[in-house]
């Protein structure tokens, strides 16, 4: 089988990420505004890439008051970095899914990352005619790593925010013509 052309679908694909919040729980978010493409090669992983973008502007957190100061020049500075970009080098076979090693881009910062994926499915038929495959995908990166260093000390020790971010991507593509 040779590569097979999809566009990621924007309606049913999502950014999550999870940050440690005053070093006792969690804060979870999703960036909904994604687009996209990728090749997929499914009897040759090898030859296959993933191009994606992201809208830090739809950033959603569920708290305006926060997301208005994530989107501030003390983190990612929508007006002067208004995307996200994700551009694959390498894709390899894993178990049962795969790995993608590719050039991540936030705030202006390019870091290399590591993409565990889990799919992707077995190409379905969807009731529009159009044939549909998805994938979940699971890194961790540092944001000091890519200029996200805005901090609070805590009176008690520690920071208000987490250096760790753990992001899931939820994807589903179209088949392209």
């Amino acid at each position: 089988m040779a590569q097979v052309v999809y566009q990621i679908d924007p309606v049913h694909s999502a950014a999550h990420f999870s940050v440690r919040h005053l070093m006792v729980s969690n804060v979870r978010g999703e960036f909904t505004k994604l687009s996209g493409s990728l090749a997929f090669d499914a009897s040759n992983p090898a030859n296959s890439s993933v191009e994606a973008h992201v809208e830090v502007a739809s950033i959603n957190t569920r708290d305006e008051q926060r997301d208005t100061h994530l989107k501030s020049p003390d983190f990612f500075d929508a007006a002067k970095f208004p995307e996200l970009t994700f551009r694959s080098r390498q894709v390899t076979k894993q178990g049962e899914g795969l790995q993608v090693k590719g050039d991540l881009t936030i705030h202006g910062v390019t870091r290399q990352v590591m993409l565990a994926v889990e799919g992707p499915t077995a190409e379905v038929k969807d009731p529009w005619g159009g044939y549909r495959i998805g994938a979940t995908a699971e890194t961790k990166i540092h944001r000091k790593d890519f200029g996200l260093t805005w901090n609070m000390a805590l009176e008690a020790g520690g920071m208000l925010v987490g250096d760790e971010v753990k992001i899931t991507i939820e994807l589903e593509a179209v088949r392209q013509a």
